[in-house]
């Protein structure tokens, strides 16, 4: 679920106050995509909104991609400021 965004300019009172609100309430921009890097052991996605406390959550669109989520061989590994890795541990 994504909020509002405003510019540096912004100078409407009421979209300030509405989007702070949204950020109390939850809501923010903090939502992405990535796709794994065929053949590598992992992939280091960038995410200018993540922080190294952040809670990175895994929802699978692709058959392969929930495959690996539910065999354990794909999961969340560093998170860090500004990107997360996801290894991929084959378990022959």
């Amino acid at each position: 679920m994504s909020g509002p965004t405003l510019s540096a300019e912004e100078r409407e009172l009421a979209r300030i106050v509405r989007a702070v609100r949204q950020l109390a309430e939850g809501r923010s921009n903090a939502v992405g995509a990535f796709t794994l890097t065929a053949g590598a052991a992992s992939t280091v996605v960038t995410a200018p909104t993540c922080g190294a406390g952040s809670s990175v959550l895994v929802f699978p669109k692709t058959a392969n991609a929930a495959a690996e989520l539910g065999n354990g061989t794909m999961y969340i590994g560093t998170v860090a400021n500004g990107s997360f890795t996801v290894p991929l541990h084959n378990k022959a």
